[in-house]
């Protein structure tokens, strides 16, 4: 890794890390803000509970103090790249069901779209940076059971945008203590900043 070890590199690795924390800031708030629009929008209730979506990392973490930061950004771009097939499996069921009746419902799900995959490919130059070796394509999503009902579909709906949203704080997290990580420093961070 003598290249994420050069001074320049850890200066990119900063900037990269702080860009990433803005976007990621900037995705939950649009996220939140979708989830509002979306329960009122399907008729659900904000504090419906969700049962686990196949195909959704979780956002928790087990033992997150004792990864690296290799670890971290690897599980974050899987969880991305799962959220932009998720995300546009549920556009597609959107504009399938309401048509053009609820526009604004799916302008600001094709927007929370491409914020995930821009962040997705933000996390890419970060891997590239920390590693020289190639990573793995995109994940395989399963595709939401054809036999779920229309309120399924809403919850399951509700469950993608919750865990998303779950996501963005982890991802804060995860790019916070990649920033702190100076080179040549353990990259097992203290308990103490753990999520």
């Amino acid at each position: 890794m003598a290249a994420a070890d050069s001074p320049s590199a850890a200066l990119r690795r900063r900037d990269l890390c702080s860009r990433g924390i803005r976007l990621a800031g900037k995705m939950r708030v649009d996220v939140v803000d979708l989830l509002d629009t979306y329960v009122e929008r399907q008729g659900l209730d904000a504090s419906s509970s969700v049962a686990a979506v196949e195909g959704v990392p979780a956002a928790a973490a087990e033992r997150w103090d004792e990864q690296t930061g290799t670890q971290r950004l690897l599980e974050n771009l899987a969880a991305y790249r799962a959220f932009r097939v998720l995300l546009a499996q549920m556009l597609e069921e959107q504009q399938e069901q309401l048509g053009e009746a609820d526009a604004a419902l799916g302008q600001a799900l094709a927007a929370v779209l491409l914020q995930v995959s821009a962040f997705a490919y933000h996390l890419e130059e970060l891997l590239r940076l920390e590693r020289r070796g190639p990573f793995s394509e995109e994940v395989a999503v399963p595709p939401p059971p054809s036999n779920l009902g229309l309120f399924e579909r809403k919850l399951r709906g509700l469950g993608v945008l919750r865990e998303l949203a779950q996501w963005a704080v982890r991802s804060s997290r995860d790019l916070r203590q990649l920033a702190k990580l100076s080179p040549g420093s353990s990259s097992v961070p203290s308990p103490a900043e753990s999520p």
